[in-house]
């Protein structure tokens, strides 16, 4: 999660929302990558898709049997669908998003049992630090515009 924050830190000097993530699979990070809309004009270049896509390309293969995704916050629909569509094993992620979250917060895709894959989660790690780049991420573009 650490290297996560560091993704997420990366953002932030971007001038990207502040979301970081790391693919592991057998103890080795795959990929990593953070949000990148703002600077792709790409709104599916959310952090968790950037990292998925990597992984993907770099492991050959689009099913990620066997790996986790470490994120800073709760994945949007468009990323737990797509990790539910990677076969992801198992998502690690910071903090809630009560607003868009769709693995606790608003929905529960990844354990969805009406899809064909459920991805075990394990939240609230380095929650305190993972909340709190968002939250003076925001603050600050609250007082520029």
């Amino acid at each position: 999660m650490r290297l996560a924050l560091k993704e997420a830190e990366a953002a932030v000097s971007e001038n990207e929302v502040p979301v970081g993530a790391v693919l592991v699979l057998d103890g080795k990070v795959v990929a990593s990558a953070h949000n990148r809309r703002e600077s792709e004009n790409d709104p599916t270049a959310h952090a968790e898709l950037l990292v998925l896509r990597k992984g993907a390309a770099e492991t050959d293969n689009w099913r990620l049997t066997g790996s986790t995704l470490y994120v800073t916050k709760e994945p949007c629909v468009m990323c737990a669908g797509a990790m539910v569509n990677a076969r992801l094993t198992r998502l690690v992620y910071g903090c809630r998003d009560s607003r868009y979250g769709a693995v606790v917060s608003q929905y529960q895709i990844a354990s969805d049992a009406r899809l064909n894959h459920r991805v075990d989660v394990l939240s609230g790690i380095l929650e305190e630090e993972c909340s709190e780049i968002l939250k003076k991420f925001f603050k600050i573009r609250r007082q520029v515009y």
